[in-house]
């Protein structure tokens, strides 16, 4: 119903953040994960944002990208996440780090989350391993929109996304190999084979 709200922050808790758009102030439902990113008090931010209507309440979900977005309707598909369960997971991890437990069928890092139990892991595990990839990731993201661009971040992008797939073929699995690269800090100029060699020693 409403896709974004663009205005200015007015007040923000750990789970609530009060929007001031034309003089109307959205009350809007935030994970702790996206509190802790937003810009100070006073700050014009743009919110991505999910209706959710029931018979006693009318209520916003806010996000600050299309991406946790995204990944937010699709937790609340599963049977027994509903919008408090999806924020609290989405509280405890990144949509990416979501990803990466679904595909490697890590159940204890969603179960991290408050109120959801190892039973409920292993359903958002069952439910989405069909609905995300590792294509989806931050880096493959990265990596697609350098491709027709040929900038110095642009170029660091293919070489993380050439580094990861160095180190699937090495044998790793896709999701340890996206956690590597991810931790390995990338220099101007760094090509492909040095971030390999960063990567492979953080999976050491």
């Amino acid at each position: 119903m409403i896709a974004y709200i663009k205005g200015e922050i007015a007040e923000i808790t750990e789970d609530n953040l009060v929007l001031e758009a034309n003089r109307i102030g959205y009350n809007i439902k935030i994970s702790t994960g996206t509190a802790g990113r937003l810009p100070a008090v006073g700050e014009e931010v743009k919110i991505y944002t999910y209706t959710y209507v029931r018979e006693d309440a009318f209520l916003l979900y806010g996000f600050l990208t299309k991406d946790d977005l995204e990944i937010f309707k699709k937790l609340i598909t599963v049977n027994g996440i509903g919008p408090k369960g999806g924020l609290a997971i989405l509280s405890v991890m990144t949509a990416d780090d979501l990803r990466f437990a679904v595909m490697a069928g890590d159940a204890k890092a969603i179960a991290k989350a408050p109120g959801v139990g190892m039973k409920t892991a292993e359903r958002v595990i069952l439910d989405l391993r069909d609905k995300v990839s590792m294509e989806d990731t931050f880096i493959h993201r990265e990596a697609a929109q350098a491709n027709t661009d040929a900038g110095e971040n642009d170029r660091a992008a293919v070489a993380r996304k050439e580094a990861v797939e160095a180190l699937a073929a090495l044998g790793y699995s896709s999701t340890d190999a996206l956690k590597a690269v991810k931790q390995v800090e990338i220099a101007e100029g760094m090509e492909a084979e040095e971030i390999l060699k960063q990567a492979l020693k953080r999976m050491l």
